[in-house]
């Protein structure tokens, strides 16, 4: 994207290093992004579609207040990364979180993976409440700690899987295998995802922000603040106004139609009626 604005960029996330593809470069970045720019996915709660056009969703992580959901960040985080000059391509993975393992879903979740120095790495922004705050070195069974959870690639049957150690235990995120995906790619499962009724992002509303320490994540109206050490703090918001509130203070979202937001919310996630 030849005018993507990485000054832009680099303001959102708060970035102020070095503009060199270097291993620190992407460090520093993989940790700010997910900070800054929340994943949400209130346009396809609100029945509005989500438009992978780089430029509309530069426009609108960086420049209105908004997060979006893990095509829209790594789309945007691949745009930065090629602009300061890494080889960088995209891959889909099978998402098996809260899945049995052996489970069969669609490739509807896109990671990058980045060529530097002779080393592969794995880099992925937009996972929701377990986003990398790093980059994972390609390297099989070595335990990866991050600024938040440790990290692992293992290899079965012939495909890779992202494990994270939570609570102790390793958790799959998703499998996927190294063949390069392309934006008709992302299209289609984008698509499905945004606009049909049965996707999950359809029917429930999903918010995640990496914290300095911990994370925040919101689903529908339960809010959990995972602090550093494992403490966790869990409540649930009364009322439409309150989860507006939170949006906005907590996620940093800036909510588009706020009207028909909370109209939806307190018939959806209240069930409050007319």
């Amino acid at each position: 994207m030849a005018d993507f604005d990485l000054s832009a960029y680099f303001q959102r996330i708060g970035y102020a290093g070095p503009g060199e593809p270097t291993l620190d470069a992407l460090r520093a970045l993989h940790l700010l992004h997910p900070q800054a720019i929340p994943f949400e996915n209130l346009d396809p709660f609100l029945h509005r579609p989500v438009d992978l056009d780089p430029a509309v969703v530069q426009r609108k992580l960086v420049a209105s207040g908004r997060g979006g959901y893990c095509f829209e960040h790594n789309l945007l985080f691949m745009e930065a990364l090629k602009g300061l000059g890494f080889s960088v391509s995209g891959l889909a993975a099978r998402v098996l979180w809260g899945q049995p393992e052996d489970a069969i879903t669609a490739r509807g979740h896109m990671l990058l993976k980045v060529e530097l120095d002779g080393q592969t790495w794995l880099v992925d922004v937009g996972f929701g409440g377990l986003t990398q705050t790093a980059p994972l070195l390609f390297q099989l069974g070595r335990e990866q700690a991050t600024p938040h959870e440790t990290f692992r690639i293992i290899e079965t049957d012939g495909h890779f899987r992202t494990q994270a150690n939570t609570g102790g235990e390793w958790r799959t995120l998703y499998r996927f295998d190294l063949q390069e995906q392309y934006p008709v790619d992302y299209s289609v499962s984008n698509y499905f995802l945004s606009t049909n009724p049965a996707s999950h992002f359809r029917i429930n509303l999903i918010a995640a922000r990496a914290l300095p320490e911990g994370r925040l994540a919101l689903a529908n109206n339960r809010l959990s603040h995972y602090h550093a050490g494992g403490r966790v703090e869990r409540r649930e918001l009364a009322n439409a106004t309150e989860l507006a509130d939170i949006i906005t203070t907590q996620f940093g979202i800036d909510i588009p139609d706020a009207d028909a937001f909370s109209a939806l919310a307190r018939e959806k996630i209240f069930q409050e009626k007319p």
